[in-house]
């Protein structure tokens, strides 16, 4: 899993986990990009449901997400806030390495779609990283909704071009089909499973 699914998803519910099964020890991996479980030997991952192979089994373990554009507020001291997602092209901007190069920002609002290839002074493969740097005014971040909400609620970091960010799948839990799962894999499903309340 990626490091921001550990923190959004696992970290939040493995004290419970830990103390309902104490016998068994999780294993985690963290990486940018989805992953072949077979081919790496996992018995499970959790990713975000785009990336997801149809072959495999998924469990939904966060509700859709969302994703914020950030910048701190001296970043914007001197620079207009962007209105439209090309506005960017005039702003430095925090870029998240994939396995398949720079994430290119995807936006969409109603039936507009608009995917840009942002510029800036620093690429890291860490959302956290992402965030830190915004917050040091080094440019505009994406991340998370959620992963920048305290910041954006304590006025550290400015959210913008917000109605060009609409939900996300989110992230699922995922293996492959097993005529007889693990039961430790059974208790992790049980575990994470998003509730629906």
């Amino acid at each position: 899993m990626s490091r921001s699914a550990a923190v959004m998803v696992l970290l939040p519910r493995l004290t419970a986990f830990a103390e309902a099964y104490p016998d068994i020890v999780l294993d985690v991996v963290t990486v940018t990009g989805p992953v072949d479980l077979v081919a790496g030997e996992f018995d499970a991952g959790i990713q975000l449901g785009e990336y997801i192979q149809r072959d495999m089994i998924a469990v939904r373990v966060t509700a859709e997400l969302r994703l914020a554009v950030v910048g701190s507020p001296s970043y914007f001291a001197s620079r207009c806030i962007p209105q439209k997602p090309k506005d960017l092209n005039d702003h430095r901007c925090i870029t998240l390495r994939l396995p398949g190069g720079p994430y290119r920002w995807e936006f969409e609002r109603g039936r507009q779609s608009v995917t840009i290839g942002v510029n800036g002074p620093l690429i890291v493969d860490d959302t956290d990283l992402v965030i830190q740097a915004a917050l040091n005014g080094v440019g505009l971040g994406l991340a998370y909704e959620g992963q920048v909400a305290g910041y954006v609620a304590k006025r550290q970091l400015i959210r913008v071009l917000e109605d060009w960010t609409p939900p996300t799948p989110g992230f699922f839990m995922y293996y492959p089909s097993r005529q007889h799962q693990p039961a430790a894999l059974s208790a992790l499903v049980k575990a994470l499973r998003l509730s629906r309340q």
